[in-house]
């Protein structure tokens, strides 16, 4: 039996968003860059795939020391390499940190290294700690992508083994590896299970959190909004799937190979009353010279107010940058850099691409119309608690000011006076929201954090 839990997935391009998307260049000279990773501060942690972390800085330099090396442990080429790091959440005090390579013997290592204790820009490579090692049958699909949740748990996507058609039933065999998204506490004593794991004590590996997966090339928790998990999972020769899930939703069968996107593919060693979670959205990669899903990041950032809560993502082949509605599920595309590997998040919500050798930041062109003009008013506290201050300086008509949840539910609309006027947004939950004014024949509008 099919059971569907999430929305059909849809597939429209160019529908109603007039955003003009690009890439800006931010830093070049890297080799094979394959993640970009914040550690809590300014700074950004470039992974290349041959075996190398290096530190870009917020002033677009790059340390001629790199942060970690370990090249000589890693197998190099096609889809392995050094594939993912993630920093502790408590980083700043204990230094630890998490990366995801393909070994010489062709097999998955997670493993924790520690910050040198003198210098804070480079790693010990002598304190490795093997936490997991999962044998690969085949040389692609390795997944590779590592991310902390917001249960401070360690997230770790997993490809299904590799070949084509996942010829070993993996991602579908709950007591495999291969195929799924794990979960490991890692303040807890090896073997690191987390008690609310959904297979501890049943059949299914204790590590397992979600399965059915192909080739979840990134995935991501937002900061904000009920911290979603979106996955973007490489498919086999027509769909391109993004995946949708509430962070403490267990054992989630994403579909694979038995669904390729939201089509059948193979169901000759399917159950028939399994449910299966369809995408939320899919795109073509038949006929088409889009290829292969790179997953980005849903937009939090207070830069481009009109990006704010959609998700980014990208085709490898063409480059082009993928904008997903989070609301409609619409996606839009917009010119990008072809051989797009991965997206980056900074620490206060900006987001970067890596494609060839080169790193980019990611702009909203169109924001300048929108942006606040600091000369004629000013908004504070941002981010806000129980209350916001409105002033509109040289301006002497009234205006209208308009608080918009997410979904654009409008939930305060209030008249504003030359001075200072205050709003109150006590009735206001935690979360983003955006604000608009409305005043002598022009509209700004911005994001607003409400603590």
């Amino acid at each position: 039996m099919k059971t569907k839990l999430l929305l059909f997935a849809l597939i429209l391009s160019g529908v109603g968003f007039s955003q003009s998307i690009s890439l800006q260049p931010f830093a070049t000279g890297f080799s094979e860059p394959v993640e970009i990773v914040n550690a809590g501060d300014s700074r950004l942690f470039v992974v290349e795939q041959g075996g190398r972390i290096k530190i870009l800085n917020a002033d677009k330099t790059v340390n001629p020391t790199v942060f970690l090396d370990i090249s000589g442990l890693v197998t190099f080429g096609g889809e392995q390499g050094l594939l993912g790091l993630a920093f502790h959440p408590d980083y700043a005090t204990n230094g630890y940190f998490y990366v995801d390579y393909v070994n010489t013997d062709g097999n998955t290592v997670i493993a924790r290294y520690t910050r040198s204790a003198g210098n804070q820009n480079t790693a010990d490579p002598s304190s490795a700690l093997i936490m997991l090692t999962v044998e690969q049958p085949f040389e692609n699909h390795n997944g590779g992508c590592l991310r902390f949740g917001p249960d401070n748990y360690l997230y770790i996507a997993m490809g299904d083994g590799g070949s084509a058609g996942d010829p070993g039933n993996r991602a579908q065999n709950k007591n495999e590896h291969l195929g799924k998204l794990l979960r490991l506490d890692v303040d807890a004593p090896a073997p690191y299970i987390p008690a609310g794991n959904p297979f501890v004590g049943i059949d299914g590996a204790d590590e397992v959190w979600a399965y059915g997966l192909r080739n979840p090339w990134k995935f991501s928790f937002s900061r904000v909004n009920n911290h979603y998990l979106w996955i973007a999972d490489v498919g086999q020769g027509i769909w391109e799937e993004i995946n949708r899930m509430s962070p403490t939703t267990a054992g989630v069968n994403y579909g694979w190979k038995c669904y390729e996107g939201n089509e059948e593919f193979n169901f000759s060693e399917c159950s028939l009353v399994e449910m299966y979670t369809m995408p939320v959205a899919q795109y073509a990669n038949n006929n088409t010279s889009r290829c292969s899903i790179t997953g980005g990041y849903v937009y939090t950032g207070t830069t481009y107010p009109n990006m704010l809560d959609k998700y980014f993502f990208a085709d490898y082949c063409t480059g082009e940058i993928g904008i997903l509605n989070t609301i409609s599920y619409t996606i839009t595309w917009r010119p990008g850099e072809a051989g797009t590997t991965t997206f980056g998040e900074d620490i206060n919500g900006e987001l970067y691409v890596a494609a060839g050798n080169s790193i980019y930041s990611l702009k909203d062109t169109t924001a300048g119309t929108d942006d606040f003009d600091a000369t004629r008013l000013s908004v504070y506290p941002n981010p806000a608690k129980d209350e916001v201050f409105i002033d509109l300086k040289d301006i002497t008509n009234t205006g209208i000011a308009s608080i918009f949840d997410i979904t654009g539910k409008r939930l305060v609309q209030q008249s504003i006076e030359t001075n200072s006027t205050r709003i109150d947004t006590s009735m206001l939950q935690n979360g983003i929201y955006l604000l608009t004014i409305e005043t002598s024949g022009s509209k700004f509008s911005s994001k607003l954090v409400i603590d």
